[in-house]
């Protein structure tokens, strides 16, 4: 929505916003472009006499500006819609999907894009830091875009990426997620299935078989896809394969084959085999958009990667102190595992919040248990706003999760909240530590908090 803002206001339009709890960095990039938000929801907010009432997928009936555009009888419309119609209709659009990695691969495929010469319009749910933005409008045929499979708004339930109007789509991976709106990996299968129908006879679809459920989606649709399908992977037999995969000077490097056939070698300064097939995802699609190996080397070479994605907020006494937007049981365990990869020698601290709907419930109590093995040392945080989870069902028992952690034969406890973690741990930590803090939502600020508690202690 905050990108989307941006967006519009640089079409000429002028454009409000309301929300109950903006923080960075999407607050920051509002107040740069000069958006105002407006704190909380009121009917009043409305009274700016707009063309249109843009509403949120956050947006449920009962919020009182929300109940103000009915009663008046405004024109409203959703997020995905306006895309559509304001920004992508007409283009050639690539659509970066999958349960992980969307926000990455959509930064990179950009990036690639841009250093290929095709000056791409996009829309990221992230900071793209080569950009340093979420989004861009531009004089170009082309658009990429993040496929999220939430569901639309209130009032239109389908996922978000069927607005997209794909010609080329990239599904990564599918796993079950957003316990909120979906009863089980069936469902999920089902929704981007119908992703894979979108894209068009002269399009691309390019699927990851490393993933079992997009090989199961893949053999649901055999037979009534009316597109060219190409699989990528690390783990399978696929049309483009990433081997001889080689992590040094926090360096990766690994070569390319297409259908057994050497393609090339490339490097990235990205690490872990996830992000090995964020790459392969992007080079299967600049190479269907005709952009050189060179110029995909240059845009590898000069990538800065996404805010909140691995990224390092600061270094204070010799500890690293990293910010990750993890949240996944799946991504958590990758995201440790390739700062273990980075970091070999290093101890490394996990501290976690459930704040996402379904880290905050009990469907993945066992999957997080697992989730943590790479870490030296896990601290997990009390379920964010527990009431409400728990209207949803049985919530994630924080207890539970730290025994069985601990029954690996490391250090593991939960604590409330940001304060009471950054008390607690400021004892214990020491140089060379890597504190990876990894939650979907700001957290109270816990970085910054951490960060200038090291500085006062060093002071002191």
């Amino acid at each position: 929505m905050a990108s989307l803002a941006g967006m519009l206001k640089a079409r000429g339009h002028t454009v409000t916003g309301s929300d109950q709890n903006a923080y960075p960095p999407m607050s920051t990039q509002l107040e740069k472009l000069g958006i105002r938000i407006l704190e909380g929801y009121k009917p009043e907010n409305l009274n700016v006499q707009a063309d249109c009432i843009i509403v949120g997928n956050a947006i449920s009936r009962g919020n009182p500006e929300l109940e103000e555009v009915l009663n008046r009888k405004l024109l409203y419309r959703s997020q995905a819609e306006i895309v559509k119609e304001e920004f992508i209709r007409g283009k050639k659009c690539l659509v970066v999907a999958g349960t992980h990695g969307k926000t990455t691969t959509t930064s990179l495929a950009a990036w690639v894009c841009e250093v290929g010469g095709l000056n791409p319009s996009f829309l990221i749910g992230g900071v793209a830091q080569n950009f340093d933005s979420s989004f861009r409008v531009a004089e170009s045929d082309y658009f990429i875009i993040e496929g999220d499979e939430y569901d639309t708004a209130y009032f239109d339930k389908k996922p978000k990426f069927m607005h997209y109007l794909p010609e080329v789509a990239i599904i990564n991976n599918i796993e079950f997620d957003h316990a909120d709106i979906y009863r089980d990996l069936e469902e999920i299968k089902y929704q981007f299935s119908r992703l894979m129908n979108l894209v068009p006879g002269n399009g691309k679809l390019i699927c990851c078989t490393d993933s079992k459920a997009v090989v199961e989606v893949l053999e649901q649709m055999q037979g009534k896809l009316f597109t060219t399908v190409e699989t990528f992977g690390i783990n399978s037999a696929a049309d483009w394969k990433a081997c001889n995969i080689k992590f040094t000077d926090n360096q990766t490097s690994f070569q390319v084959f297409k259908n057994g056939a050497f393609f090339g070698e490339f490097r990235s300064n990205l690490v872990g085999e996830f992000n090995i097939r964020n790459c392969l995802a992007v080079i299967v699609a600049a190479n269907f958009w005709g952009i050189t190996n060179e110029k995909i080397q240059m845009a590898l070479d000069t990538f800065l990667s996404v805010k909140r994605r691995m990224e390092v907020r600061g270094i204070e006494r010799g500890i690293t102190v990293i910010d990750d937007f993890a949240h996944h049981p799946t991504a958590v365990e990758e995201t440790l595992k390739a700062l273990r990869m980075k970091f070999p020698n290093d101890r490394l601290i996990a501290i976690f919040e459930p704040r996402s709907w379904s880290s905050r419930l009990a469907i993945f109590q066992q999957p997080y248990s697992k989730a943590f093995a790479y870490a030296d040392y896990v601290i997990i945080a009390g379920v964010y706003n527990i009431s409400k989870a728990s209207e949803l069902g049985k919530t994630l028992d924080v207890d539970e999760l730290v025994s069985n952690i601990r029954l690996q034969g490391k250090p593991a406890y939960s604590y409330p909240d940001a304060d009471t973690i950054i008390q607690k741990i400021l004892p214990e930590l020491r140089e060379g530590d890597i504190v990876a803090i990894m939650s979907n939502g700001g957290f109270g600020n816990i970085h910054e908090k951490l960060l200038n508690a090291l500085r006062r202690a060093a002071s002191s």
